[in-house]
């Protein structure tokens, strides 16, 4: 790029910046960490555990956003002195497009957050992976993409805690559900529901033959306290049934673990991680709230859909992402067209750029 071509740019960049700014409500954000962090050096903080904990999250859910903008802020700074250096001698002009290049990778970044303008976009969510037909291979595939997503939240910096998770026979997991806690993380995700295959040489075949397994992934946000969503306790089926995931021996064996079935729907729902079904039934409830006003949500996009006469998706069905890791490397979203050939690091979790166009092209 020329030396003009640079300095034009930076106007756009700023402008971008400016934007961000304002849509992210930076200064506001800043502010309330300098609140938080007052409050967290009071020596009697930890005394309200369920509230302390509520601070760490705030605070984190606010770095989570403020930091990565610094950091963006500081690169603007450096592009800044590139470009004034490229402008007295021209042997800078390579290092001033090299910081233009990161710069606009980290502005494209950033700037997924201002397509997250959904109604719950910002809220936490609830992800669950349910393995298919197929037995073993399915269970150890549920467990692979277990994996990766739990990597791509811990590199998000959001935390998982795992509610009900149903192992395999043999290997693997039947079916997990995972409560995720970030900074607009459901508006990150939800794009991930759907079904996922892979195709491998199956370590489970004595012959080696080559397998297609497929699991599904659903993502439903977790509702505000202040959307009430009605439920009549006549209409749901409440089982009791011992813990499989990992606990202490009270936990494990004890029927602590409880099911709920909304019968009119079919929607059920799980939790395990308490070591009461009293403790274990809030949860689950609220989880079903979540559900039930999804479906119900879902139920009013189809029906306008079908006035308007478009056809209507089975999201829940629909195939989303092909993973393949035998006879050749790809991993390729079927809705974006984006492909690479990088297996290994979209299973340790590096999904950000399926994610991020599939971000794009709904908008």
């Amino acid at each position: 790029m020329s030396f003009d071509e640079l300095r034009q740019a930076e106007g756009e960049l700023k402008s971008r910046i400016e934007h961000l700014h304002e849509f992210l409500h930076i200064d506001e954000r800043r502010e309330e960490i300098a609140e938080l962090e007052k409050k967290m050096a009071a020596p009697d903080f930890w005394n309200d555990k369920e509230s302390a904990q509520n601070t760490v999250s705030q605070l984190s859910g606010c770095r989570n956003l403020v930091e990565p903008f610094r950091r963006l802020e500081s690169e603007v700074e450096d592009y800044a002195v590139a470009l004034e250096l490229a402008g007295e001698d021209e042997e800078f002009l390579k290092e001033a497009e090299i910081a233009y290049r990161r710069l606009l990778k980290s502005l494209d970044r950033m700037e997924i957050m201002s397509f997250l303008s959904g109604k719950f976009d910002r809220n936490n969510l609830y992800f669950s992976i349910h393995a298919g037909a197929g037995g073993t291979e399915s269970c150890d595939w549920a467990n692979m993409l277990l994996r990766m997503y739990r990597r791509f939240f811990e590199r998000r910096g959001w935390k998982d805690e795992v509610i009900d998770l149903q192992p395999g026979e043999e290997a693997g997991v039947k079916s997990v559900t995972l409560h995720v806690t970030g900074e607009f993380s459901y508006g990150y995700m939800k794009g991930e529901k759907g079904v996922h295959r892979l195709v491998r040489i199956s370590p489970f075949d004595s012959n080696a033959r080559r397998h297609t397994s497929f699991c599904s992934v659903d993502v439903f946000p977790e509702l505000d306290d202040d959307i009430e969503v009605e439920i009549d306790e006549s209409e749901l089926r409440i089982d009791t049934y011992r813990s499989s995931g990992a606990g202490g021996q009270h936990v494990n064996t004890t029927d602590s673990a409880i099911r709920i079935t909304h019968l009119p729907t079919g929607i059920v729902v799980s939790c395990q991680n308490e070591r009461s079904q009293h403790e274990n039934r809030a949860p689950a409830m609220k989880m079903l709230k979540a559900k039930l006003y999804e479906y119900e949500e879902e139920k009013r996009r189809n029906e306008a859909d079908a006035i308007r006469g478009e056809k209507m998706e089975n999201g829940w069905g629909s195939q989303i992402r092909s993973y393949v890791l035998q006879p050749y490397q790809m991993v390729k979203d079927l809705r974006t067209g984006v492909e690479t050939s990088d297996t290994a690091g979209v299973l340790d979790g590096e999904i950000d750029q399926f994610i991020e166009a599939y971000l794009k092209s709904s908008r």
